[in-house]
């Protein structure tokens, strides 16, 4: 009997049932039977979540697959099965049904279509010879020829026959974990062909999908005959295969998307695994040319070209289709939710062809044109930073035109936060501010790509020299800050990288006008390609999975879009800092007239910087004296909000509000003032709830001054300076490309010296490494050599 249904998360759904409504679809009279278990359905309608899209056209791009409603799974042999094709691969199996139960749960219409019972049946088949065979051989032929026992060529529709009942009990089993019933339907080629049956399969379909029900659809391979070659009709396609079964399956029920698992990562534009083969994101009709297809998979019937084939025929439907791996043990576990998240999975099929390049085109311009960049002359990548820096303030009032268009939209919708629009905000003093910057890059760029750093004479005629390169392309995403993008490009032209640029949609034509101003700087050295803006719709953590394009990434925004970042990009390394929790330490020997002038600087000069005072230390013979009380109205006139630190709250009788965290990056005229015993008391909190960005001591104690020095672990420590001073413009670098607080390669203030690597020249005479053995003639000498002076005007 059926149970009961109940409401559960908004929908009515199934109790833990231990078995699944099963359909067996076959053809007796073009009527449609059901197993002998009848079971009674309650009329309450079943409530679902309000997901609702009209199909038509298929989704243009990935982000837009969120909104898909109905989606097929199509599971290929090679996933379903173990890799010694005998048998299936349960973990897997299990895996696939939490996602899809998981999106069921959602609101979402799921359907299956799965191989696997050809491969279950083999399973079955061989353990019944084996078993009869050993029982026959043991009594007639003695133990001894066990061994020598071969096992027949086993039947694909007897296997298939075999397998069917035991896929379905697994399915249904596993299905049971989550209160959702599955069905099992069977179907041929026919059953498309013949209006009739088609019409009972269709309302089949609907009615199950109605009560919430997951069909699970395989071929009838136990009677359905070989396919036959070129046997579609016009404008059909063929089931063939469970590829050809799922697109039509898909386009019949007007499906929203079909997700293709098989064993191999999607589309590539030649066979996987040779050496040129680049797997293909996004494929549009009429790319076949541009693709060579290699073989099948292991136990498939089909192969890439006919996934293509019925990919191509169900976009043509109006259904969207991605074609992913769903074997590989690192993604298989959320690779169906991935894909429907609108992640870079696998292959996308749209389309809607875009207009400009693909990012990851764009990631191979930047590397062709970074190296054409690093090959010019050291006076032609300054000639292109001199020549950006006069469009800049030759175009000025257009720039600030469209900054306007920014500023105006980002006002009106209200998403952006007071400090947030200042850093949207451009003006005739920030460009006059980032040309002179500009400038100073130009100049100080002649030395940096091929510079020698170190010169060995290993032997005789043997010379070694450590050279300075550019690391590569560089991938820098920012948000709010359109004055960035001359800054970073300007870096990166001078030390010969080529760079992806990602800024944020509230400064969209800002950052337009300044790229253009930027490619046309490069112009006149060719060199255009060397610095892109990536305009598609890319979401951030899809770009930092091009591990194989970008070299570098670095962050410029929020604490947390650089914690996502960093979370993001497993195999490409990350440049900057989360948080600038910076603090300044008031020592007891501390000049009055210092404190007030360098706090205020520290705190109030530009609040939303990273390196703006965040934690005020003050020693504790300086509270309740005139100095506090002064630092105390100094920030009361600022209007900066004060939170006390524990020990701080402890000497008040009435205190400002206590931290909740010490470890606080306020970002705004807010900061923390909290008492400390000693400069290593100071020191030793700095280090527990600092983030090694800047740190300040005020005295007049050099002794103590160098002590803080010395001991404090940050990028950057000063003795009686603001914290604001902690910027590469401010340090004669020109401009940064943001703050470093990593421990290697680059720290603090990272300039055109951070975007450099070096690389390894040697030059010999026929050398050979066993000259310089025991036995051989020479001998190494590892001698230093002068290193050479370039003629820099």
């Amino acid at each position: 009997m059926w149970r009961s249904c109940f409401l559960y998360s908004g929908r009515y759904s199934l109790a833990q049932m231990r078995s699944s409504a099963v359909v067996q679809y076959t053809h007796v009279n073009s009527t449609v039977y059901t197993n002998a278990a009848f079971r009674h359905w309650s009329n309450i309608p079943f409530i679902t979540m309000p997901l609702i899209r009209s199909h038509g056209k298929s989704f243009a791009h990935r982000s837009e697959l969120k909104h898909a409603k109905r989606i097929v799974v199509k599971l290929g042999s090679a996933v379903v099965t173990r890799g010694d094709e005998c048998g299936l691969a349960l973990g897997r199996l299990a895996s696939i049904v939490e996602q899809v139960s998981m999106l069921q749960n959602q609101g979402r219409e799921m359907m299956i279509v799965t191989s696997g019972a050809v491969a279950f049946g083999k399973q079955r088949l061989r353990h019944e010879i084996l078993l009869s065979q050993s029982v026959r051989q043991a009594l007639h032929s003695g133990q001894n020829q066990l061994k020598e026992m071969a096992i027949p060529v086993l039947e694909a529709r007897a296997c298939a026959a075999a397998g069917q009942s035991g896929l379905m009990a697994l399915y249904e089993a596993m299905f049971t974990q989550y209160s959702i019933c599955a069905a099992q339907i069977l179907v041929t080629n026919l059953d498309f062909h013949d209006e009739q049956k088609r019409r009972n399969l269709n309302g089949t379909l609907h009615e199950l999908l109605r009560m919430n029900i997951v069909p699970i659809i395989n071929t009838n391979d136990a009677v359905v005959p070989p396919p036959e070659p070129n046997s579609d009709l016009q404008g059909v396609i063929s089931v063939k295969d469970n590829d050809s079964l799922a697109a039509r399956l898909a386009v019949e029920m007007k499906a929203d998307l079909i997700i293709v698992l098989s064993d191999v990562e999607g589309l590539f534009d030649s066979p996987p695994g040779s050496d040129d083969a680049k797997l293909i994101d996004t494929f549009y009709p009429g790319d076949q040319q541009s693709v060579t297809f290699g073989t099948k998979s292991r136990v498939g019937m089909g192969g890439m070209e006919a996934k293509v084939k019925a990919a191509l025929w169900a976009l043509q439907g109006g259904t969207s289709v991605v074609i992913a791996n769903g074997t590989h043990p690192k993604i298989s576990g959320h690779v169906i939710t991935d894909i429907v998240e609108g992640k870079k999975v696998g292959t996308f099929f749209s389309e809607v062809k875009p207009a400009g390049p693909t990012v990851e085109q764009q990631a191979e311009m930047a590397r062709s044109g970074g190296r054409t960049l690093a090959a010019l002359q050291p006076e032609q990548r300054a000639e292109i930073i001199f020549c950006l820096a006069d469009l800049l303030t030759d175009n000025r009032e257009e720039i600030i035109s469209a900054n306007r268009k920014d500023m105006e939209e980002a006002e009106s919708k209200g998403r952006l936060a007071a400090p947030l629009l200042k850093r949207l905000s451009l003006s005739t003093a920030k460009l006059n501010s980032l040309a002179i910057g500009l400038r100073q890059i130009a100049a100080s760029s002649h030395d940096s790509v091929g510079r020698v750093i170190r010169r060995t004479r290993v032997a005789k005629d043997l010379e070694l020299e450590q050279v300075t390169v550019p690391i590569g392309v560089l991938l820098v995403i920012f948000e709010s800050r359109p004055d960035c993008l001359p800054q970073v490009s300007a870096l990166a032209i001078a030390s010969g990288n080529g760079l992806l640029l990602k800024g944020g949609r509230e400064a969209t034509y800002s950052n337009q006008i300044l790229h253009r101003l930027t490619q046309e700087a490069l112009s006149i050295h060719s060199v255009r390609d060397a610095v892109q803006l990536v305009n598609t719709r890319e979401e951030v953590e899809d770009l930092c999975r091009l591990n194989k394009l970008i070299d570098l990434i670095i962050p410029r925004g929020s604490s947390q879009l650089v914690r996502d970042i960093q979370k993001a990009a497993k195999a490409i390394p990350v440049m900057g800092h989360s948080e600038g929790i910076c603090h300044v330490y008031v020592d007891s020997e501390a000049a009055v007239e210092k404190v007030t002038r360098i706090v205020r600087d520290s705190k109030c000069d530009y609040p939303a910087a990273c390196n703006a005072l965040e934690t005020l230390l003050i020693h504790r013979d300086l509270l309740r004296t005139a100095l506090f009380d002064q630092i105390i109205d100094m920030l009361r006139v600022e209007q900066v909000k004060i939170h006390a630190g524990p020990k701080f709250a402890s000497y008040l009788t009435f205190s400002p509000s206590e931290v909740k965290s010490l470890r606080v990056e306020y970002g705004d005229l807010e900061c923390c003032i909290e008492v400390v015993d000693s400069i290593q008391d100071a020191i030793e909190h700095i280090h527990k709830y600092g983030s090694s960005h800047t740190d300040v001591i005020i005295t007049e104690n050099e002794q103590t001054a160098e002590y803080f020095l010395q001991h404090v672990d940050s990028a950057c420590v000063f003795w009686n300076a603001s914290t604001r001073f902690a910027d590469g413009y401010r340090f004669g670098l020109g401009a940064e490309v943001g703050i470093s607080t990593a421990r290697i390669h680059a720290r603090g203030p990272v300039g055109i010296e951070g975007l450099l690597t070096t690389k390894w020249l040697m030059r010999g005479k026929d050398h050979v490494v066993s000259d310089f053995s025991e036995q051989g003639t020479m001998k190494y000498l590892h001698e230093n050599m002068p290193i050479p002076q370039r003629n820099i005007n």
